[in-house]
């Protein structure tokens, strides 16, 4: 999964902020706002899951053959921190039922209520503006009715037959994102109707009690920007109406709990005013949290639920990189806090969580760096590189 930023439009509103709320009163009830109103995260681990940890032994075994064994102990508490369960293809399927078996498990082992975080990752003509993470599916060849028939009903199903674990979902990274800023991209202009028909049907399928739904809303970097803002909460109003287009007249609508940024991005979750990157200037949404306060107003106007989760799985250091548009295998990183939804730490009410949604040490793609491989594949001096950089709260 890939970050290309085509900021169009974006970075013209140099010098422009972003208001406290975009509209005053009256505000339009929460339409697609869940009754379940809960943070799914609250009282709950996200589950750790051990096809992570078992490719991390290698990570583990390198620093102990170099004697290095504080950062080999890093790696055994890195292996117990939950991460999401990334479903990419049909045949990738099969991953929902190994972390249900595993997080029952653990579950019934500790008597730990489990979160299994999980991603939603398929749409047909995926990554239409960069390409590394390009999917299965392609709307010219019936992509779009098999993710429905053959991916998203299937996933549905596995969920709903597993009422006694809760699932966050996070639903197709990027897509909406390219919807907002790079329509000016062919390929895009002609796959957003997709993305949307498709997104709507997840939403459709997996109105379930034991599912949380957050719809990607990219990151600070892209749809941050004061002109985008708006831009972007009409785009998540248009896919959830589409939602509930059609509905029996009585039904109850098709909602979700909220919204995640900065999967399988660098941001970091709160910066200082002074220590701001110098490429963030006149963003009100210089770092996540940020983002997800300049968000919330122009979602609530349109009746959104304005929850977030923001990944943190990995996080640049200080100069790392010179503008948001970096993606790929950015260096040096380290792995960010660990997944929490204590408001101690989060101190902002519209976040449900700090979550590790990317697993790190995945690649991004053959970019970046010399030498990267492929999307997706294990890069092994690049997960030493973020057990070294961890955040304290890794380490401690």
């Amino acid at each position: 999964m890939v970050h290309a930023l085509t900021l169009l439009a974006a970075l013209s509103a140099a010098g422009a902020s972003v208001t406290a709320s975009p509209l005053g009163p009256p505000k339009p009830p929460k339409q697609f706002v869940s009754g379940n109103d809960v943070n799914p995260f609250v009282g709950r681990k996200l589950f750790a899951n051990p096809k992570w940890a078992t490719k991390l032994e290698a990570t583990y075994n390198s620093f102990n053959s170099k004697g290095d064994r504080t950062n080999a102990n890093i790696v055994r508490k890195v292996q117990k921190t939950g991460t999401f369960v990334w479903v990419t293809s049909r045949s990738g399927l099969s991953e929902i039922d190994d972390a249900i078996r595993a997080a029952r498990t653990e579950q019934q082992r500790t008597g730990q209520k489990q979160v299994v975080g999980l991603v939603l990752y398929n749409l047909p003509d995926r990554d239409c503006s960069a390409g590394e993470s390009a999917g299965e599916l392609s709307s010219k060849n019936d992509g779009l009715r098999i993710y429905k028939e053959e991916f998203v009903k299937p996933y549905a199903r596995k969920l709903k037959d597993a009422k006694d674990l809760t699932f966050a979902v996070v639903l197709e990274p990027d897509s909406l994102g390219n919807a907002v800023t790079n329509m000016g991209v062919e390929f895009c202009k002609q796959a957003v109707p997709v993305y949307r028909e498709g997104i709507a049907f997840a939403i459709k399928e997996l109105q379930l009690e034991n599912v949380g739904l957050y719809i990607d809303a990219a990151h600070g970097g892209w749809l941050g920007w004061a002109d985008n803002l708006p831009l972007a909460a009409k785009e998540f109003a248009t896919v959830l109406s589409l939602a509930n287009a059609n509905k029996a007249p009585n039904a109850r609508n098709a909602t979700i709990r909220g919204f995640s940024t900065n999967v399988s991005n660098y941001n970091p979750y709160l910066v200082t005013n002074e220590t701001r990157p110098a490429y963030t200037e006149w963003s009100p949404s210089y770092d996540e949290s940020h983002y997800a306060s300049s968000l919330s107003p122009y979602l609530t106007e349109l009746g959104l639920p304005a929850h977030f989760i923001i990944d943190q799985g990995r996080v640049a250091l200080p100069g790392a990189r010179e503008e948001w548009g970096e993606w790929c295998n950015v260096e040096p990183a380290g792995f960010g806090h660990t997944p929490t939804a204590d408001q101690g730490v989060l101190k902002n009410e519209n976040v449900d969580a700090i979550v590790w949604v990317k697993p790190g040490g995945e690649s991004d793609g053959q970019c970046g760096l010399a030498g990267a491989p492929r999307a997706g594949a294990w890069f092994g001096g690049y997960v030493e590189m973020l057990v070294k950089n961890a955040d304290a709260s890794v380490k401690a």
